[in-house]
């Protein structure tokens, strides 16, 4: 069981990506989203415009992590809206 000392956080991630962006600037965006954003921040994520991030391994997202993730995302021009949901418990979303 995920709870107590082993309860892992994480945060849900919205966002939307421009109506106008070709397919290949779309498939730029997501490499880089991936790479410098999520694995750069060793992040794992799951998801599309709507996805959840957590920290690989057994570690536990910081307000640090959703921070930086918010503020990637929001310098992209091929952003139109961001929204980064507070920490919640990955295993028992309900909890907190």
């Amino acid at each position: 069981m995920h709870v107590d000392e082993f309860q892992q956080l994480g945060f849900t991630i919205n966002f939307q990506l421009s109506s106008g962006i070709t397919p290949n600037q779309s498939d730029q965006f997501w490499s880089s989203f991936i790479a410098d954003a999520i694995e750069g921040n060793t992040l794992t994520f799951g998801g599309g415009e709507i996805g959840f991030a957590v920290p690989k391994g057994r570690t536990s997202a910081t307000n640090a992590h959703s921070h930086l993730i918010e503020s990637w995302l929001q310098a992209r021009p091929e952003i139109v809206s961001v929204q980064v949901d507070p920490l919640v418990d990955a295993w028992y979303p309900d909890r907190l």
